[in-house]
């Protein structure tokens, strides 16, 4: 195993030294290699893996740079589910998972995709979240549905809450569905996209484990408790709003610390609730947190705590689970999670049959706004993310920061949890 270890770090080196499409090979064999960390079938960089990860790698496009290296899209997903399985996820599940965080970071979410993989893998691992748990139905309307998600995987029970909310919205126009027992589940955004495949508006909302300190605050109480609202549009075009209701994720936080940078005032606090440009006083709860959407109470961060307090109240305090602080901390306290969501359908015809039209004028509107910028015209919610997927699709492939794969082989090559994985499956 400590050649495994050895062999993923060296390979991340590789990446440093070498050509673009070399980065490519290095960083598609550093992903097989922690793949076989887990199956126990290769502990070296052998030649069949090195041919195997140039047959799925692609070249790399005029966007790279000599930190970054471009992996296909097929390998992340296949990379994710092996290692959920591995961690004893059931394949079904792990799909699940691995599809929400390949769509995070297709449309350029990286705090929610492959930099979350580490969080899932030893959750499951330790017994934290049930990778074998079928969320179920406790009580229905016409309408509604309250589920218990068993304290199975986020993705999985979110994914059943939002197909029940989207069954009863065809049904009567609206479908509302909470559920407590969960775990994180990822870019809010995914489920609300559900929503619009079938022509529906969709929201979700969950709470997460303390992060955020409230306005006029010291200590982290609040989750990030995401929400998302997504629309469609005429001729296949969405409005999609997916955020955090603090200033940004707490991802966002990791990743810039992973790149060894500074965050901007207005990111988060530190443990005298004051401005802080260091990562590190942010992502160590014990010491500061995240800001509210807004930032400092003169610049609207109250409004952010509004919002965050909203998204409880339709969570943690309405599915009768924990709420706020009551929720386990992050990373940091091993038993279950129990996160609640919440997740709306409906369909828009039945208020405006000429609903889609006037939504598309709407944002044809926004859009032809003159721009301070010529080269920046002015979006509406969805476009980056449009943008973003659309560079996938041509560079064949998703731009990863190297120290992202180096965290993979840290978090999952080094973990004894995770190396006892062999064990634990076979």
């Amino acid at each position: 195993m400590h050649a495994v270890i050895r062999s993923v770090r060296a390979s991340v080196s590789l990446a440093l030294s070498v050509s673009p499409r070399g980065r490519c090979i290095a960083i598609g064999t550093c992903l097989h290699l922690m793949q076989r960390a887990v199956y126990g079938s290769c502990i070296t960089v052998t030649p069949k893996c090195a041919e195997r990860a140039i047959a799925t790698m692609t070249s790399a496009g005029p966007t790279g740079t000599d930190d970054h290296g471009l992996v296909s899209v097929g390998e992340v997903r296949s990379f994710v589910q092996r290692c959920v399985v591995a961690a004893g996820a059931a394949e079904k599940h792990a799909e699940s998972l691995a599809a929400v965080l390949v769509a995070a970071d297709e449309r350029g979410h990286f705090s929610h995709g492959l930099n979350r993989l580490g969080m899932y893998v030893m959750e499951v691992r330790e017994g934290n979240c049930d990778g074998h748990a079928t969320p179920s139905v406790v009580r229905e309307t016409p309408a509604t549905a309250f589920v218990d998600g068993e304290n199975g995987i986020g993705t999985v029970v979110s994914t059943y809450c939002m197909e029940i909310a989207i069954k009863k919205a065809k049904e009567v126009g609206v479908g509302w569905v909470t559920c407590k027992d969960s775990n994180h589940f990822g870019i809010a955004g995914f489920y609300s996209l559900l929503a619009i495949k079938e022509g529906l508006i969709g929201m979700a909302f969950t709470n997460t484990s303390p992060l955020v300190v409230p306005t006029r605050a010291k200590k982290s109480v609040l989750g990030t408790n995401a929400m998302a609202f997504a629309t469609p549009a005429k001729s296949g075009d969405s409005f999609v709003l997916d955020m955090a209701t603090s200033t940004v994720s707490i991802g966002k936080v990791e990743m810039e610390q992973r790149k060894g940078l500074s965050i901007p005032i207005g990111w988060g606090v530190d443990k005298d609730g004051m401005p802080t440009t260091n990562p590190g006083d942010v992502i160590d709860g014990s010491t500061g947190g995240l800001c509210p959407l807004g930032g400092g109470e003169r610049t609207g961060g109250y409004k952010g705590y509004g919002l965050s307090m909203m998204v409880e109240a339709l969570c943690g305090v309405m599915t009768g689970g924990p709420y706020a602080h009551h929720i386990r901390k992050w990373t940091a306290d091993k038993s279950p999670a129990h996160v609640s969501h919440s997740f709306i359908a409906m369909d828009p015809t039945v208020f405006n049959p000429d609903y889609k039209q006037r939504m598309g004028d709407f944002m044809g509107e926004m859009r032809s706004l003159d721009p301070v910028d010529p080269d920046k015209p002015v979006l509406v919610a969805g476009d980056p993310e449009r943008e973003h997927v659309a560079e996938v699709e041509k560079d064949g492939g998703i731009w990863y920061h190297r120290n992202v794969i180096s965290a993979m082989a840290s978090e999952l090559g080094c973990c004894r949890a995770y190396m006892h994985a062999h064990a634990h499956t076979h």
